[in-house]
């Protein structure tokens, strides 16, 4: 299942900021930042429901993030 957020990460440090954290919850989950999109949109493919987790783990780390319908 694919899983579209929207995201107040704005730069490729910041990517890598997060990174292994998202990879520390997420082992088996493949994911990508398209930081050049407007809403720079974080796109998860996973068999497992992670929208609450992955909300939850970027405000953490003090960044927005919503789920895109």
């Amino acid at each position: 299942m694919i899983f579209v957020f929207k995201t107040s990460v704005k730069t490729k440090m910041e990517v890598k900021k997060i990174k292994p954290h998202i990879n520390k919850v997420l082992p088996r989950a493949k994911w990508n930042f398209d930081l050049e999109d407007r809403d720079k949109i974080l796109r998860i493919d996973s068999v497992e429901n992670i929208r609450l987790i992955i909300i939850e783990l970027l405000n953490i780390h003090h960044y927005n993030c919503e789920e895109l319908a």
